[in-house]
């Protein structure tokens, strides 16, 4: 019996050994499909901002948990109601066309990564257009089934106008 034992205890050390030296690190999948529908999702909520939908539809894809960073606020602003709140107030400027550009989807399982760079339009209350630029990152999860922004990071650019 002791024998028996020696060699189960063994040959579990053994096969543990042998998973832990041919683990492969994580590697983004190339998902055609995954990467549509993630790039869809930031292209609705921008064709909903520059519809004027409400604030809950622009914000339909967004996690209870999101995180963001952005040109305009120095430090993280988290959660779902704060973004928000934020998108409740009214601005003195206006979207008015909105692309992606150089988009870049990685997939490791139920996370998506989505990064591009952003190029807009928006127009101010003088009614004057000026370009808007930036450098983004969309982190996105498969929650309940359905893709869930849960992190952004909007690096603006200067135009140079």
């Amino acid at each position: 019996m002791n024998k028996l034992t020696n060699w189960t205890r063994g040959a579990a050390a053994g096969t543990m050994a042998l998973l832990l030296m041919t683990a492969v690190p994580a590697q983004a999948a190339d998902n055609p499909q995954v990467s549509a529908e993630i790039m869809a999702l930031a292209r609705a909520q921008w064709a909903a901002e520059i519809a004027g939908a409400p604030i809950a539809q622009q914000n339909a894809s967004m996690a209870e948990d999101y995180t963001e960073f952005n040109g305009d606020f120095p430090t993280l602003l988290v959660g779902k109601a704060m973004a928000m709140r934020m998108g409740d107030v009214a601005l003195n400027d206006k979207a008015m066309f909105s692309d992606m550009q150089n988009p870049r989807v990685q997939t490791y399982g139920d996370t998506a990564i989505l990064t591009y760079n952003f190029a807009g339009l928006r127009r101010a209350a003088d009614g004057k257009v000026a370009p808007s630029l930036a450098k983004s990152s969309r982190v996105y999860v498969k929650q309940n089934g359905k893709w869930m922004m849960v992190h952004a990071n909007f690096a603006t650019i200067d135009s140079g106008h």
